[in-house]
């Protein structure tokens, strides 16, 4: 594992699938690793009081965040099996059918890849301070909830 501060994990708006894809062929050069997990979150056309949702606003205690994601990074290091692990995660509007969150692992064998990664969605929404304002067709709001 590196040493060194992770970088950022938000994104103004939503995630360009380019990033994703750059981010993918960064790795086809690194011949220890074996296997990729990829989770994309993406927006839904969710009904909500007979309304449909167009869009999630988020934001976030970003300073609290990226405290937070240094502590769980080196506990997920320490876990598993890791060669690398690249997380975004959008912050302010995305609307229906884009992607707001990106979370990419890599280890020398799939199992770790795929474990860590359907670990770090499920504390990324557990633990991090992010939340997202649901916004419908007729301008009402809801609060999200992470399920």
């Amino acid at each position: 594992m590196s040493n060194k501060k992770p970088a950022s994990i938000f994104v103004s708006g939503p995630i360009p699938a380019q990033k994703i894809a750059d981010d993918i062929q960064k790795h086809s050069a690194k011949t220890n690793i074996g296997a990729h997990s990829i989770f994309l979150g993406q927006i839904r056309a969710d009904e909500l009081n007979n309304a449909k949702v167009v869009a999630i606003e988020y934001t976030a205690y970003e300073e609290m965040v990226m405290e937070k994601m240094t502590e769980i990074r080196e506990t997920f290091f320490a876990k598993y099996a890791l060669t690398c692990m690249h997380i975004y995660h959008s912050l302010g509007r995305v609307a229906v059918g884009e992607i707001c969150l990106f979370v990419f692992t890599s280890s020398a064998h799939r199992r770790d890849a795929i474990d860590a990664c359907n670990e770090m969605v499920e504390t990324i929404k557990k633990e991090l301070p992010i939340w997202g304002k649901e916004i419908c067709t007729d301008e009402s709001t809801v609060w999200k909830q992470n399920n």
